[in-house]
């Protein structure tokens, strides 16, 4: 692939990362115009639609750390991203550097609650019975989509002749 062809799937990339931010930005607005903090709609047998804040990081971690977890959640992120858009510019794999833009839209979705709300706005519950998963939003699913899909092309070998590098040099 030519050097031409990498920078701009890369900006694509970018781009899909950007999509993914603003489209769980819109969803977290649709949310908080539609349901009241704390209440739950049911959807289906198994999943809610639901408005909650989380302060804290996944799984509420460091919910409770009195403000502090705010900034430092910030500032991780900000790193991250930063770390992300230079990985997918200089990535060789293009599996690797789609998984990269799927973390980094995440990323940068929850980021902007942070910044902007002192929180981030989950709305997906889902549960079996009286069990439910911790709730979670748009952002969150990207960055486990491309945790998994990261985890895929680093561990299962691709076959011979069919990893296109992106630089052209493979």
């Amino acid at each position: 692939m030519s050097i031409v062809a990498k920078k701009h799937l890369s900006y694509g990339l970018l781009a899909i990362s950007g999509l993914i931010a603003a489209s769980d930005q819109v969803v977290k607005w649709l949310v908080q115009q539609s349901i009241a903090y704390g209440e739950s709609i049911p959807v289906t047998p198994f999943f809610n639609w639901v408005h909650v804040w989380n302060t804290g990081a996944a799984f509420s971690l460091f919910a409770d750390g009195g403000g502090w977890q705010r900034y430092f959640l910030i500032t991780v992120a900000v790193v991250v991203s930063f770390v992300l858009i230079r990985l997918i510019l200089q990535c060789r794999r293009r599996g690797e550097a789609i998984a990269y833009s799927l973390i980094l839209g995440g990323a940068v979705g929850n980021l902007i609650d942070r910044i902007f709300r002192g929180y981030v706005v989950d709305s997906f519950d889902v549960y079996w019975q009286s069990w439910h998963w911790p709730a979670f939003n748009l952002a969150d699913i990207a960055i486990v989509l491309g945790t998994v899909l990261f985890l895929y092309v680093s561990f299962i070998p691709e076959k011979s002749g069919t990893n296109v590098e992106l630089d052209g040099s493979g």
